[in-house]
């Protein structure tokens, strides 16, 4: 089985691939799809296959599509890039990944999106049958242009496409968590932020590349303990600003994902089923 990556470069990507790498059973291989030659070495010398371009060019898909039985589409453009730039990675160069993928006989899809597809909150955690209903402090060109990727890779036939979606991701020395704070400051002080560990986006993703049975099947991949503003602060060693009282707090159920789709069909366990016990085992 070879297995293509893309987004093999960004934060969940230099992350995912070698957890990938050092799972693989006898006979499995991974390629990696990178703009720069010089940043998949790290990636080669783990022992992947390395395909140098751009997702966005028909050609280099179909080079590093040659041979691949399964793609893993970790690509991702959002926060500060402008809105076109968002909707021709995150729609349209995954949906051609997709069509090139179908045309190649590729056999698995798994293509990596977001939480914040769900717009709004429901009043209880998002479930995986919920639909998009647009608005919400982070709607954009990011959570809309990943909701019709979803809708257009779903729709191809032949292609078994499985959906993963994350929240906020942190861990493994990703800055994520400090630069959480830039936003916390406009945030209620028991406002929730649903959070994964990048160990458990890896496990998640695995499972959805490998389990049989599971195609179009949409999955939310996250722990079990969404943490408050208050908590932001003290995991970040910063003093709670006085000021943060005053703010409230619009959709209690933003974001909040219930995880029990993937625990019960495919086995997921988080490995760290909150960020305190990541703090705590060092895996920050």
């Amino acid at each position: 089985m070879l297995t293509l990556v893309t987004g093999a470069t960004g934060q969940v990507g230099r992350r995912f691939v070698p957890r990938l790498l050092a799972q693989r059973q006898p006979g499995e291989q991974v390629r990696v799809l990178v703009r720069d030659a010089a940043r998949g070495e790290r990636f080669a010398e783990l022992g992947a296959e390395v395909a140098v371009g751009d997702m966005r060019d028909a050609e280099t898909l179909g080079k590093a599509l040659a041979g691949v039985d399964a793609v893993v589409n970790v690509a991702a453009s959002f926060r500060g890039v402008p809105d076109e730039e968002a909707w021709a990675v995150n729609r349209d160069a995954a949906v051609a990944l997709g069509h090139a993928a179908q045309a190649l006989g590729v056999e698995r899809f798994v293509q990596v999106s977001t939480n914040n597809v769900y717009g709004v909150g429901r009043g209880r955690p998002l479930t995986e049958e919920d639909e998009s209903r647009p608005g919400g402090a982070l709607w954009g060109a990011y959570p809309e242009s990943k909701a019709e990727a979803e809708r257009e890779l779903l729709a191809l036939k032949g292609l078994d496409v499985r959906i993963g979606r994350l929240p906020f991701i942190y861990g493994d020395g990703d800055p994520h968590l400090a630069d959480s704070l830039r936003w916390a400051v406009r945030w209620a002080p028991h406002q929730r932020l649903q959070m994964a560990h990048h160990a458990d986006v890896a496990q998640g993703l695995m499972r959805l590349l490998y389990a049989p049975g599971v195609a179009g099947r949409v999955y939310n991949i996250a722990d079990e303990a969404p943490v408050t503003t208050v908590e932001l602060y003290r995991l970040n060693g910063v003093e709670v600003p006085a000021g943060l009282q005053e703010c409230t707090d619009p959709d209690p159920w933003f974001g909040i994902m219930s995880n029990q789709r993937i625990r019960r069909e495919l086995g997921f366990r988080p490995i760290y089923p909150s960020v305190w016990t990541a703090r705590d085992a060092g895996a920050l």
